[in-house]
């Protein structure tokens, strides 16, 4: 694998978070009238319930730094490898990446829509998205990282969604982010000297808030199920699929990383993905089948022909350029072998909210 440039200013860590690569978390843009015609009203007791959680806001004294946060990043990051901690830096910088993202979408959603039910919730999920990604930047600019919010979101390259590929994208990153949250959370508590950095502390609440924003979706698309049936089942599959490949060959680049917290990051994936697959089935009417070997030889692949795509662009030049070529047209046909690939049919039975798997 290809070594990447190193992070050590600000500057660079901003050009990180602007990137727009297949891997890189995107900033969105929805049909915002489209949006205005969401009909909640079929799930009109669950959605009360929801808000009042929100309202409550039992996370609202959660992000915010103990006295001893900066004295322990002095103390155990110390003692990390020069490659390790470019790979925990671009963990933070991907994060929260994503997060803001989500800060960004709702608040537009909040400003440009009518429909109380929608603009109530996007305001809250942008003040839970807002303290996530304002927590994550207090641990960069303890390394002098810090990313200017307002700067990213004025020069980062957006990209549209219609409101139920926003349905279906948005559930399933809140909810993969649940299960990668919780389920470093318990490595880390049973092995708390495999746990090189204070943040990791907050991840159990902090995953309570993704499980929360992914049942949202839930009860949207449960509302309006003609999103769950017909042809919508193919976007369906679709997202499935990008999110979870997206997560294996992005985590795959970050070995070291999985290696510090005494995790192996095939096994941390498929864990992670056996989580989400129990939670998505509550909502979607499918859901992969991470067992398939052919599935498993086709993520691997994925991962092996990006390696190949990193090093033929570092290469450059015409050949370097072709190399690339070759290799993302693999990487389609790859991505569509996998998308024909047999998957499990969920009974839907259940119309509540679900409980977090814990």
């Amino acid at each position: 694998m290809q070594a990447t440039p190193s992070i050590s200013t600000a500057d660079a860590a901003s050009e990180k978070a602007r990137e727009s690569t297949m891997l890189s978390p995107r900033f969105y843009t929805t049909d915002f009238k489209a949006m205005d015609r969401i009909d909640v009203s079929s799930m009109r007791k669950e959605w009360d319930v929801m808000m009042a959680e929100y309202e409550g806001d039992n996370n609202h004294d959660h992000f915010q730094r103990t006295p001893e946060f900066a004295d322990e990043v002095a103390q155990r990051f110390s003692q990390v490898s020069p490659a390790m901690r470019q790979e925990f830096l671009e963990f933070l910088i991907s994060s929260l990446t994503s997060e803001f993202s989500g800060c960004i979408l709702y608040n537009e959603i909040f400003k440009n829509v009518e429909n109380p039910d929608i603009k109530q919730l996007m305001r809250f999920m942008a003040r839970d998205e807002s303290r996530h990604a304002s927590f994550i930047n207090q641990s960069l600019k303890d390394f002098g990282l810090g990313i200017d919010l307002g700067s990213l979101k004025r020069t980062k390259a957006y990209t549209y969604f219609k409101p139920k590929y926003i349905f279906y994208a948005t559930y399933l990153s809140e909810k993969i982010g649940y299960a990668r949250y919780i389920t470093i959370f318990r490595q880390l508590e049973k092995n708390p000297d495999k746990r090189f950095h204070p943040i990791f502390k907050w991840f159990e609440r902090w995953c309570n808030d993704e499980f929360r924003h992914g049942e949202s979706f839930a009860l949207i698309m449960r509302a309006n199920p003609h999103l769950l049936r017909g042809g919508n089942v193919l976007w369906i599959r679709f997202f499935l699929l990008a999110v979870y490949a997206t997560m294996y060959v992005r985590d795959h680049t970050r070995p070291m990383l999985h290696h510090e917290m005494g995790l192996e990051s095939t096994t941390y994936d498929y864990t992670v993905f056996r989580i989400t697959n129990e939670i998505t089935r509550q909502v979607f009417p499918i859901m992969l089948d991470i067992d398939n070997p052919a599935f498993r030889q086709g993520l691997e692949r994925l991962f092996e022909l990006q390696t190949r795509i990193d090093a033929a662009k570092k290469r450059g030049g015409l050949f370097g350029l072709v190399q690339r070529a070759v290799c993302m047209t693999s990487a389609f046909a790859t991505f569509f072998r996998l998308y024909t690939l047999p998957v499990v049919r969920n009974e839907i039975t259940a119309d509540v909210r679900m409980a977090p798997v814990w």
